[in-house]
């Protein structure tokens, strides 16, 4: 659809009239939507379980086709400080006993692979999720960061919505749209029912492709499929109180809407208005396939990114158990 809209709207602009849930858990919250998911919701999301399968949904960092991230963001780097050629050449650290040990590190972003959004990574109008200054930003962020969400935990009740099957392809094309209304009628197709308070994961494909393209066409005019803004989208995520987003794509929503042209407007009607957490860059594959088999699309979904002190964003390593 052509734009009918200014290229250049300011993003407060197209969500005035969204709702937030600024306040809503205390002038001092920096969970946001993660508090619907009370001990009753944990509860629920265990009775989902019914064969004991798992599922792990983080893509591997340093994969040798190379790793998913946002354009403009480095490649992981994975260093060897110690293994056996230390050794070989006579510098390694000797042991009492003859032992010997391998070291390494890992210089990355900190969302350069599947991990979580602080509340506060994205923003307008300077303010962050729940009114903060974005002056909290300096440095290292004091308000809204990662680190209240890692000491938490996310553990409920989730639902895949495979939107790349729905629509009968292997993979959604590039700028591809959807809705939530797009949502409701996969899971119907499925056999399944969107709930309240539920982990929503949504599969597009995207991902699982980049390991199978080549790298300079899969960044070439660089868009994903995903979610596009509406206010009646907002509007259900509010009313359904979801308390977390998780999709095979880089960023959780188309990259730029199709109507006021405006780059992830979603980050701030959803993540920074009503403080849903954004988990990004997950391996869906394997478990659509496995729903697909079975028809069990709702599990308990838990997750626990590393705990960074002013983080912006952590890696993390979700489990799912069916």
């Amino acid at each position: 659809m052509a734009s009918t809209l200014r290229a250049d709207i300011p993003v407060s602009e197209l969500l005035k009239n969204d709702p937030k849930n600024w306040g809503r858990w205390g002038a001092d919250d920096e969970i946001g939507a993660l508090n619907f998911l009370t001990q009753a919701e944990v509860l629920r999301g265990v009775q989902a379980v019914r064969q004991g399968k798992t599922f792990t949904l983080q893509v591997v960092i340093g994969h040798p086709k190379g790793d998913p991230v946002w354009p403009g963001r480095a490649q992981p780097v994975r260093v060897n400080v110690m293994d056996k050629g230390h050794y070989l050449c006579g510098k390694g650290p000797a042991f009492p006993g003859h032992a010997e040990y391998a070291d390494d590190m890992l210089i990355m972003y900190l969302q350069g692979s599947t991990q979580y959004d602080a509340l506060g990574h994205v923003w307008c109008d300077d303010q962050l999720y729940n009114g903060y200054d974005a002056r909290t930003t300096a440095g290292k962020m004091t308000k809204a960061s990662v680190l209240p969400i890692a000491e938490r935990g996310i553990v409920g009740r989730g639902i895949l919505i495979d939107m790349a099957r729905h629509r009968d392809k292997p993979v959604l094309d590039r700028g591809e749209t959807f809705t939530h209304e797009d949502l409701l009628a996969a899971a119907a197709r499925q056999g399944a029912a969107i709930e309240k308070h539920d982990i929503l994961l949504i599969r597009t494909g995207w991902i699982g492709s980049f390991y199978e393209r080549d790298k300079t066409e899969f960044y070439s005019n660089f868009i994903e499929p995903g979610l596009t803004y509406s206010p009646e989208l907002v509007k259900w995520f509010h009313e359904m109180e979801i308390p977390n987003l998780v999709t095979d794509t880089i960023a959780n929503e188309v990259t730029a809407d199709p109507i006021s042209g405006v780059v992830l407007p979603l980050h701030n009607a959803l993540m920074r208005n009503l403080g849903i957490t954004f988990t990004e860059i997950t391996a869906l594959d394997a478990l659509a396939d496995d729903c697909m088999t079975d028809g069990q699309w709702t599990f308990l979904y838990t997750a626990a990114p590393l705990k960074v002190s002013g983080g912006t964003g952590a890696p993390v390593n979700p489990v799912v158990i069916k």
